[in-house]
């Protein structure tokens, strides 16, 4: 399922591309048509990401919430503008460090990195996809993939709704949620979701997280994944948080000490931030070049334990466990998080 940083991605394209546009929408597939008509010759006026639901507003106070869910897809295609602080060729933006890791010393501006699961491309962000792109990076420089490519771009299975500027295309697949909500409707999606890095007072953020945390008897393994708790947290980084803690992911909300919630969502702030920035969730520290390349280029190089079971640590040498919680899969070291 596509984490927290994929959405906010998602919504910085929308952000450079469509918001200002009159848009053109259609249901390929039939089952959002109604909806597609109501948004039909809208202009888009706004964008946000919270947690792993994205909501776009547009003309009328008529909002589009889309939840991606386990098979979501967006698919751009056409000329496409890159957000200024997200990377292009090299898969990365800004200037937000891994602890221990200076990224600037890191790239090689002439090679991009690119993983096999496309994880970090301008032209589909949720589950993998290939697609065509034009991408514009800026008004100095623009790279044209294919000039001769056929416009509007031809329907590619099941696209539950088409959203198109002149030289733009977004196209949804298999999304959990597409649904059109009220200006009180959206608010109260929101509001039931936790706290997000990147939406509202960085202050408040942790206190809620803290509360909401410390007063559950709920396993911490589980109340990471409950968006209502903290929002944008999926499997990945829920294994990875745990382990860089060195958190028994058994232990009760109420008897995690609170430094070490509050440590939990610090590096929640510092590894959603390294995601938007590479488009990868990146989660090991302390990487020289060669590994830093390593670990861009392939998942099984940039966690500590996420998929690594019967594998030993990193760390210790144990055999990394997996066990089902949740209905989800876990993973983690039985002797560092002991």
């Amino acid at each position: 399922m596509p984490e927290g940083h994929s959405v906010h991605r998602i919504a910085r394209q929308f952000d450079r591309n469509f918001i200002g546009k009159t848009l053109l929408a259609s249901s390929p597939q039939g089952r959002f048509a109604e909806g597609a008509a109501v948004l039909d010759r809208r202009e888009a006026v706004s964008v946000q990401a919270v947690g792993k639901q994205m909501f776009l507003e547009t003309e009328g106070d008529v909002w589009l919430r889309v939840h991606l869910g386990l098979y979501g897809a967006w698919d751009f295609a056409g000329e496409i503008e890159a957000d200024a602080t997200i990377a292009s060729a090299n898969g990365r933006m800004g200037q937000t460090n891994q602890r221990g890791t200076d990224l600037d010393a890191l790239i090689d501006d002439e090679a991009p990195i690119l993983d096999d699961a496309g994880e970090n491309s301008l032209s589909s962000i949720g589950a993998p996809r290939r697609t065509r792109v034009r991408v514009r990076m800026s008004e100095q420089t623009k790279g044209l993939a294919d000039e001769g490519a056929e416009w509007p771009p031809p329907i590619v299975g099941q696209v539950r709704l088409r959203l198109m500027t002149d030289i733009t295309a977004a196209d949804l697949r298999g999304p959990t949620a597409c649904v059109l909500q009220t200006p009180e409707e959206m608010l109260a999606t929101v509001a039931r979701l936790g706290p997000d890095p990147l939406v509202g007072d960085p202050v408040e953020n942790e206190e809620r997280f803290v509360r909401a945390v410390r007063k559950k008897q709920t396993v911490i393994a589980l109340l990471l994944m409950d968006q209502s708790v903290v929002s944008g947290i999926g499997n990945v980084y829920r294994a990875e948080m745990l382990f860089r803690e060195r958190l028994n992911p058994h232990t009760p909300g109420r008897d995690v000490p609170e430094e070490t919630v509050r440590a939990l969502w610090r590096d929640w702030v510092r590894l959603l931030a390294i995601g938007v920035e590479t488009g990868q969730m990146m989660t090991m520290d302390d990487l020289d070049p060669s590994q830093y390349r390593a670990a861009m280029a392939s998942r099984d190089d940039r966690h500590w334990v996420y998929h690594r079971a019967g594998l030993p640590c990193r760390v210790c040498g144990t055999e990394i466990a997996l066990e089902e919680i949740g209905a989800r899969k876990l993973y983690w070291c039985p002797r560092c998080q002991a």
